[in-house]
């Protein structure tokens, strides 16, 4: 039985749905939290994710289906204000995923909240950054510039190394979202916006894992492209409130279970072995096993449902053949956030 230390996991990370207004100054509450990083989309039609964040503004965004560059919206517009609860929503001019009047949009929530700023060292020129960090969840959103050079090093600020993590350069239209995951290893690199397989390659990450400082960059542009400011969002393990793994598929529609250590509130997986999209579940959408409604990372989809999986009380298992999530040779990544069976107050959780 896996016990936490986090006994409230809607105090790091929740999701909450709402319905656009199409107004300005719609405040959505109920979050739990202030957050500083947001992830919205439009549920009832194919629009652009929005992801926001406190360390670069509320007015700069970017989608995670797109490789388009960070884009700075007008005061009032698309996403105004990250709030004590929640966060406030405008007239979305530029983006229909954030207040589209009617519309059913879901936003997921996490907390950082400890800010600071330094200079990053290893080789090359040092250069400034700056975060914000939730060492309680291990949770953290740093902006850097990179240096071009290999063996750059940049402090996570998290006190123990990352398992996963997901950038984006922000000045270059063009360029890929990189996810890296420690279950793959430090010379596979995937693509958010992107179905494609995982890739092999020694100059993201400079075929160095992170340690409990901080994550090292090889000289792909991408990564660590000289003065070009880069985003990463940052994610250490913590036992019974996140799971980053990984699981093989069995090709039956009473597929395989993944065992997590607590209720998933939140996962997202991809294929890696071969070309899928990206999958992404709560357990807000819909609410009940085992008919989940779906959306995609790397698309601007509406959502759509199906027979697909059931969360648990533990885990998660797969009930579809779909390649994107069981084939039956396949290898496939997740990210998963939830609440342990028992946390340090002893008392249990159940499954939805």
């Amino acid at each position: 039985m896996a016990y936490t230390t986090i006994n409230k996991s809607t105090e790091h990370f929740n999701t909450k749905l709402y319905t656009g207004n199409g107004s300005n100054g719609h405040a959505i509450t109920g979050v739990g939290f202030q957050p500083d990083w947001v992830w919205l989309k439009n549920r009832s039609a194919g629009t652009a994710h929005v992801v926001v964040d406190a360390v670069r503004g509320n007015n700069k965004v970017l989608s995670s289906n797109n490789t388009e560059a960070e884009a700075t919206t007008n005061a009032n517009k698309d996403f105004r204000s990250f709030d004590s609860d929640g966060f406030t929503v405008d007239t979305n001019e530029n983006y229909g995923s954030t207040n589209s009047n009617g519309a059913n949009i879901a936003a997921w929530n996490w907390k950082a909240g400890t800010t600071g700023s330094g200079t990053t060292t290893g080789s090359g020129t040092g250069k400034a950054y700056s975060y914000s960090v939730n060492t309680t969840s291990g949770f953290s959103i740093v902006k850097y510039k990179g240096n071009g050079t290999a063996g750059h090093t940049i402090p996570h600020h998290l006190g123990s190394a990352p398992t996963f993590r997901i950038s984006k350069i922000l000045s270059n239209a063009g360029d890929n979202w990189t996810v890296y995951s420690e279950t793959l290893g430090n010379t596979k690199e995937l693509n958010l916006n992107t179905g494609d397989a995982v890739g092999t390659t020694t100059n993201y990450w400079n075929s160095t894992s992170p340690n409990a400082t901080n994550f090292t960059l090889g000289t792909n542009g991408i990564a660590n492209g000289n003065d070009v400011d880069i985003i990463s969002y940052n994610f250490a393990p913590k036992t019974g409130y996140n799971k980053f793994g990984s699981y093989t598929g069995n090709g039956n529609a009473d597929g395989t279970f993944v065992y997590t250590g607590m209720r998933p509130s939140f996962v997202i997986f991809k294929r890696t072995d071969s070309t899928s999209n990206w999958r992404l579940f709560d357990n807000k959408r819909l609410g009940y096993n085992s008919a989940n409604s779906q959306l995609y990372p790397n698309l601007s989809n509406a959502e759509d449902s199906g027979t697909n999986l059931d969360i648990c009380s533990n885990g998660f298992k797969i009930l579809t053949t779909s390649g994107d999530m069981n084939n039956g040779s396949g290898t496939y990544i997740y990210m998963a956030f939830g609440q342990s069976l028992v946390g340090s107050n002893n008392v249990p959780c159940t499954a939805r």
